[in-house]
């Protein structure tokens, strides 16, 4: 028996969020059911964070006890087979006995993209949020600019426990411009419910010149909250979890 780390990617579009429910499809239930057809036969894996309905991800972080017979390889490869198109598992590694990709991990990395233009573009809008007029690159860079550090995010989004802290660390927070196109990457410890997506729609408002600068240092020191909007899930993406360098994973068995 040992503990296995997955990197699985997916599609959420058609997923009622990564969390297990009972009436629902699910990320975690279509991943358990891929388990127990090859042999596992536990109740629940671990996973490093939840994820919305119709968020993505490259990066989530997956944990889970099995007695598996063979190599890492032919564990990816058998998972793969398995699993529904929309999910996929990039490696397959040996983790410490008592690893929990939640508890310990020190940051995540999560991706928005946005792209501005007046028509629909089918081909884009499962992935990407579909803006319009045009967003202010200088504004946008500006805001980003605000972020990193540690603050009180609590007109940004609510913690995951009635009562629980709304500080939050942010590493670090950029725009890149990639043709018509807006990313905004952002990295922290820990993020509050709907705090990525709520970031997004409020310096998307801003950098329309619908809301000044000004009110978003405002709502950074006061916690006052600028707008009740939030972004559409579609464009939002978990692209990694980090863990302490010290941590050490197993590659080959």
């Amino acid at each position: 028996m040992a503990r296995y780390q997955i990197i699985l990617a997916y599609d959420g579009t058609d997923f009622f969020g990564s969390q297990r429910q009972a009436k629902a499809r699910t990320v975690q239930g279509d991943f358990e059911n891929a388990l127990h057809r090859i042999g596992w036969r536990d109740s629940s894996v671990l996973m490093a964070g939840r994820t919305d309905a119709g968020v993505h991800a490259s990066g989530q972080v997956v944990a889970f006890d099995f007695d598996w017979k063979h190599s890492l390889t032919d564990l990816r490869n058998a998972l793969n087979a398995t699993l529904p198109a929309e999910l996929a598992v990039s490696s397959v590694e040996i983790a410490p006995d008592d690893f929990h990709p939640r508890f310990v991990a020190t940051a995540r990395l999560y991706r928005y993209r946005i792209f501005c233009q007046k028509t629909r573009d089918p081909l884009r809008e499962r992935f990407a949020w579909r803006v319009d007029p045009e967003l202010d690159g200088e504004i946008l860079h500006k805001l980003a600019e605000m972020l990193p550090g540690k603050h009180d995010f609590s007109a940004f989004g609510s913690p995951p426990r009635p009562g629980g802290s709304t500080e939050r660390h942010l590493m670090r927070a950029s725009w890149i411009k990639q043709a018509d196109e807006w990313i905004f990457e952002v990295q922290a410890n820990a993020f509050l419910y709907h705090m990525v997506r709520k970031l997004v729609f409020t310096q998307v408002v801003i950098a329309q010149h619908k809301v000044s600068v000004e009110k978003f240092a405002q709502s950074l020191a006061d916690q006052a909250e600028i707008t009740s909007g939030i972004a559409p899930p579609n464009g939002l993406t978990l692209v990694e979890v980090s863990y302490p360098d010290n941590l050490k994973f197993k590659s080959k068995k």
